[in-house]
């Protein structure tokens, strides 16, 4: 009977290492995705969890800035860098304030050049969720 007993208890210590040794596997699995998961998270807004990409092509849209939008290009740390060419100033100012003050991204920097005709522009931002 006392055979029966340890062969039972090194059972169920055996199938607990097991159990420990997938843990450990588990937690070290979502260590190294992490990283990955904070710049998903900083890259979605709280807005329905629209991503910055989409909230600044909305935001351009509305603003008249569709076809003045060139390119963007997203960064592992979640900002968004987004080039405009040919686009009105004013418009690009409107895109910009809406932007940061109705939908809390931040402006991190942003070059604007002016063109050879007034009033318009090519600027070059980069965006970061707050």
């Amino acid at each position: 009977m006392n055979a029966k007993v340890e062969a039972w208890y090194q059972e169920l210590v055996s199938a607990a290492q097991v159990r420990f040794t997938e843990r450990q596997q588990d937690l070290q699995w979502l260590q190294s995705v992490a990283p990955q998961l904070v710049a998903l998270k900083s890259a979605s807004s709280s807005h329905g969890g629209e991503s910055l990409v989409v909230l600044t092509d909305r935001i351009a849209r509305s603003s008249g800035l569709a076809s003045a939008v060139k390119g963007n290009q997203q960064s592992e740390d979640g900002s968004l860098s987004v080039h405009l060419e040919q686009a009105p100033f004013d418009a690009f100012i409107a895109w910009a304030g809406e932007l940061v003050q109705q939908h809390g991204v931040q402006l991190v920097s942003a070059s604007i050049e002016a063109t050879s005709t007034p009033g318009i522009v090519n600027a070059s931002v980069t965006l970061r969720q707050r």
